[in-house]
């Protein structure tokens, strides 16, 4: 569990880690220097499973993940930030997938996202998840949500680096990407954790950090030899979903003229970005207002 100033919803984290069935676990607890009073909840329990540590100062939250899985002794690592919420029997369902295949090396479940106003939606319900040797797939489209996810610490130990240090909004989509390279990835068809919205999270705070992060990690890939050669078309591929979502936030700052020429720098010809060029000489908003005038006039209202 990696902390910063996370008090309003840190009980409720732990607690569920404390409901687990599965009884074989130690919360590894990182206090990111927080100034709110997170470590006296953390410290509350009076257990020896919690295992409280407190950084000197603030880092990447990439690298703070790599401080707590340093101070990991066990054979698998699980995650849960400290606004999410576990559900009771979610190490006892994935583990026994790990026991089944050595070369598993990631099992995540289906998971449901909520809110304050107790809206809540099910990742799953209509996508089909990844399982096997699906790199390319996780490259294209990830969908991996962070506190369903547990590793073998093996597989992690396989990589020449942990989280990327730089990273605070994709740190955990570049490491699995990396890690369905050589392993195995399997998945419980059943909602195991629960994901909260909040407008505190980095997700909401900071939107623009996932596309510029992403294509650092891009760049980077495209420095390991086995994914520039097997997988030369799915490295292509996001590349150009990189450059039409560059281009699309270009073009709703007003400059459509830039959106343009980061959509010619692709190397990459799509329906969808010939649609882009065309639609990116009118404003923004127009588009945008008609898109969702005839959004409303297909999609029937619910009776």
């Amino acid at each position: 569990m990696n902390c910063l100033n996370s008090e309003k919803y840190l009980r409720e984290a732990m607690d569920s880690v404390f409901a687990q069935t599965y009884a074989n676990w130690e919360i590894i607890f990182w206090d990111n220097a927080s100034t709110d009073r997170s470590a006296d909840i953390a410290r509350s329990y009076g257990d020896d499973r919690v295992r409280y540590f407190r950084g000197e100062t603030t880092v990447p939250l990439g690298h703070a993940r790599n401080l707590a899985i340093a101070e990991s002794a066990g054979e698998f690592i699980a995650f849960l930030d400290c606004d999410d919420i576990w559900l009771p029997t979610k190490l006892e369902k994935q583990v026994p997938l790990f026991v089944a295949d050595d070369a598993v090396g990631l099992v995540y479940s289906d998971t449901v996202f909520f809110n304050a106003d107790g809206t809540e939606r099910r990742l799953y319900a209509k996508k089909q998840p990844y399982r096997g040797y699906c790199f390319a797939e996780l490259l294209s489209n990830y969908l991996i949500s962070l506190e369903t996810a547990v590793i073998r610490a093996q597989a992690l130990a396989s990589l020449d680096h942990g989280f990327d240090t730089r990273f605070n909004a994709i740190e955990e989509y570049d490491l699995f990407v990396r890690l369905g390279l050589d392993w195995k990835i399997d998945f419980v068809p059943e909602v195991l954790a629960k994901w909260r919205v909040h407008d505190e999270s980095w997700t909401w705070r900071e939107p623009d950090r996932f596309a510029s992060e992403k294509k650092v990690m891009l760049e980077k890939l495209e420095r390991i030899e086995k994914v520039s050669g097997r997988h030369a078309g799915a490295l292509a591929a996001a590349w150009h979903a990189q450059a039409i979502a560059e281009a699309k936030g270009l073009w709703q700052q007003g400059d459509a003229r830039a959106a343009r020429r980061v959509l010619g720098r692709s190397r990459v010809r799509t329906l969808k970005s010939a649609v882009f060029w065309l639609v990116s000489f009118l404003p923004f908003g127009a588009v945008q207002s008609a898109w969702h005038t005839v959004s409303r006039a297909v999609v029937p209202s619910p009776r």
